[in-house]
C-alpha cells in the first residue's frame, strides 16, 4: 500500500513560498476553503519518454494562464506570474526526481480559520504538490450514463473555473453512474443540452462531423479539449463544430469520447445501455488517441512548443531556485508551511494584485 502524500518524508510540497518535505506541508482543520470550497487548482500531466530520457509537462503555460483567470473569478490574489509559475514547478519535479508519467496539483484558497463565508477580505494561501500518476479512467472503452443532477450554472458556480467546491457537482454524478454500474456520467445543463461528463469535456462525431457543446453549455474550458481540435485540424482537416447537442444526439453519435487532462483521450462505446457506433472505438478517436500519445511524450517535433523538459541540460535549478525565491518574496514570508498561530498562511495583500499573462 503507498503511503500518503501527507505522510511522505522523501516528497516535496511547495507552499506559501517554501518547498517544505510533504510531512511538513499542514492546513489549518479551520480553514476557510475545506469548509467552503474557497480555491480553485490546475490538473497537470507530465510523461515521461524513456528513450529521450526525459519528462514533458505538458501545456504548462496554459493551465497557468487558467490558473490566473479561474483565481480572478474567485477573487484570489495569485502572487505569482505564469513564468514564474513555471519556474517553480520545474524546481519542484526536479526536487521530486520523478522519472515517471505524474500529476502536478496547484491549488490557490482561502486560507483564514474562521467561520463565515464570503470570498472578499480573506487571506490566500498557494501550493503545488506533484505525484505519479497513470490512467484516471480507462482509455479502451468506456459505458456511460446521462446524469440525473445536472451541470451547475454559470450563474450558480462558473465552470469555466476551476473551483474546488465546485467538483461536489461532478461528484454527485460519478457516484450515481458507478452505483448504477456505469463507468462514468454524462451531464446535462438546466436547459437540458449536453453539458460535459463529471470531471471531462466531451466530443461526438455525427454524419462525418466532429462537434462538441459550447463555452456557453457550462462546461470548463479544458486544455486537452483546445488540444484535441487542434490536432484534428491539423492531422485530419476535421473542423470542430461547437454547438448545443442534445440528449438523444449521444444515442445516433457514430463516435463519441471523452477529454481531459486526467482523463486524457477516452472513447465511450456505450451511452445508456445503448452501443456507440459499432459498440466499438471509432476509427476518429483512435487516430487522436494515437496522436495523442506521442504528442505528449515528445515524439512528435512539431508540437514540441506545447512540451516543458524538466530534465533538459538548458535548465538548471540554481536558475529556477533563484526566480521561485524572487517570487516567494512578493508576499510571501517563506516560512516553513506550519509555523505560528495561523498555521504558515502568510498573507499575499503586501505583494500587490495577481500579474497575469
Amino acid at each position: 500500500m503507498s503511503i500518503p502524500l501527507s505522510q511522505r518524508t522523501d516528497m516535496t510540497v511547495f507552499m506559501n513560498g517554501a518547498f517544505v518535505a510533504a510531512n511538513e506541508a499542514h492546513v489549518g482543520v479551520m480553514s476557510h476553503a475545506l469548509s467552503y470550497g474557497t480555491g480553485c487548482f490546475e490538473g497537470i500531466r507530465a510523461y515521461w519518454n524513456d528513450q529521450a530520457e526525459e519528462l514533458y509537462i505538458f501545456r504548462l503555460r496554459e493551465h497557468y494562464e487558467r490558473l490566473h483567470r479561474s483565481c480572478r473569478i474567485v477573487n484570489i490574489e495569485l502572487p505569482y506570474s505564469v513564468d514564474e509559475l513555471i519556474a517553480i514547478t520545474i524546481d519542484l519535479v526536479r526536487r521530486n526526481n520523478l522519472r515517471e508519467n505524474c500529476y502536478i496539483r496547484p491549488f490557490a484558497y482561502k486560507a483564514n480559520e474562521i467561520i463565515g463565508v464570503r470570498l472578499n477580505d480573506l487571506d490566500d494561501a498557494f501550493l503545488i504538490y506533484t505525484v505519479p500518476m497513470g490512467d484516471y479512467v480507462a482509455t479502451t472503452g468506456l459505458r456511460c450514463g446521462v446524469s440525473s443532477w445536472r451541470r451547475v450554472d454559470d450563474n450558480m458556480i462558473p465552470a469555466r473555473a476551476k473551483i474546488s467546491g465546485a467538483y461536489v457537482n461532478s461528484a454527485f454524478a460519478k457516484s450515481e453512474a458507478l452505483m448504477n454500474g456505469f463507468d462514468e456520467a454524462i451531464m446535462l445543463t438546466s436547459e437540458g443540452h449536453v453539458s460535459e461528463g463529471s470531471a471531462e469535456n466531451i466530443f461526438m462525431l455525427v454524419n462525418g462531423e466532429l462537434v462538441t457543446p459550447s463555452a456557453s453549455e457550462n462546461i470548463l474550458l479544458g486544455i486537452t479539449r483546445e488540444t484535441i481540435m487542434q490536432l484534428a485540424r491539423r492531422e485530419l482537416d476535421c473542423i470542430t463544430r461547437e454547438r448545443q447537442i442534445d440528449r438523444t444526439e449521444l444515442y445516433v453519435a457514430d463516435e463519441i469520447f471523452l477529454t481531459g487532462t486526467g482523463a486524457q483521450i477516452c472513447p465511450v462505446i456505450e451511452v445508456d445501455h445503448r452501443p456507440v457506433g459499432t459498440g466499438k472505438i471509432g476509427a476518429l478517436t483512435e487516430t487522436l488517441q494515437q496522436t495523442y500519445h506521442e504528442v505528449v511524450r515528445g515524439m512528435r517535433p512539431e508540437y514540441r512548443d506545447w512540451l516543458t523538459p524538466v530534465y533538459a541540460k538548458s535548465h538548471t535549478k540554481a536558475d529556477h531556485a533563484v526566480t521561485a525565491g524572487k517570487a516567494a518574496s512578493n508576499g510571501h514570508n517563506g516560512n516553513s508551511a506550519h509555523n505560528g498561530h495561523t498555521n504558515g498562511h502568510a498573507k499575499t495583500r503586501s505583494g500587490g494584485k495577481a500579474r497575469t499573462r
